[in-house]
């Protein structure tokens, strides 16, 4: 599947004229909790020629490929991703974070780590976090059979603010990596069980509710709502970003 991804990148790039500065998976599979039939949702980062960006006509800043049931393909023009991680954007700082990358070029991705802890808003991406939390909890997990992916959805996303309010830094992307936070058995447990369930199940698989996870998931949202709003507001300038900008463009 790798092999049939960086292709389709190959394609992308020569289509429309473009540089593909990186490109990684970014849902269940780089999070680690991924089903049988999880499809791929390949996000990637381009850049146009110098002249694209002079013209009086707006530029498209997305590229997308007809989504399918095993691939979900689509990037963002470099200026809108720079905006955006300008602004803390969490799914980009994710997406730099990725432990699987399909292209990786011109060191563009590397810059940009060089400059995530600085730039991350620390209230941006706990806001994030803890709007997908409740979301989560409150439209998919109040019933007494749920989606399995429903629950590492709302697990992570609790995980990810209670990584933020606690050690004051970006969260990690992998759900290994946030579940440490967490020293009771029971919790450690119960999404050791679920995570063995999905790992045979489709995406579709409904599970009875787990009272340990709901409770706990109810309770750090309930903290996160007091603690996200103490949380400092990161403000930089653009000029970093710029001689990015205006670097890889011209490459």
């Amino acid at each position: 599947m790798q092999a049939m991804i960086k292709e389709k990148l190959k394609e992308l790039q020569s289509t429309h004229h473009i540089k593909l500065l990186y490109a990684c998976e970014s849902g269940s599979r780089a999070w680690g909790f991924k089903s049988p039939d999880s499809d791929f949702d390949v996000r990637f980062i381009y850049a146009g020629n110098v002249d694209s960006y002079l013209s009086i006509t707006e530029l498209r800043d997305v590229i997308d490929l007809p989504v399918n049931d095993l691939l979900d393909i689509g990037g963002w023009d470099i200026k809108k991703a720079l905006k955006l991680f300008l602004k803390s954007n969490s799914p980009l700082y994710e997406w730099l974070q990725s432990p699987i990358v399909y292209r990786e070029d011109y060191g563009f991705a590397e810059e940009l780590r060089s400059l995530m802890h600085k730039y991350y808003s620390l209230k941006a991406g706990g806001n994030h976090y803890l709007s997908m939390a409740i979301n989560t909890f409150n439209n998919d997990l109040q019933e007494s059979e749920v989606k399995i992916k429903r629950y590492f959805y709302g697990l992570r996303s609790a995980l990810a603010c209670k990584w933020i309010v606690e050690k004051h830094e970006l969260p990690p992307m992998e759900f290994d990596r946030l579940r440490v936070l967490v020293n009771e058995s029971n919790f450690q447990t119960e999404v050791n069980n679920l995570l063995k369930l999905k790992a045979i199940s489709d995406e579709k698989t409904l599970v009875k509710a787990v009272p340990i996870l709901n409770t706990w998931i109810s309770d750090v949202i309930e903290n996160c709502k007091l603690q996200v709003e103490q949380l400092p507001t990161t403000k930089n300038t653009t000029n970093e970003l710029d001689i990015i900008f205006r670097k890889y463009i011209s490459a």
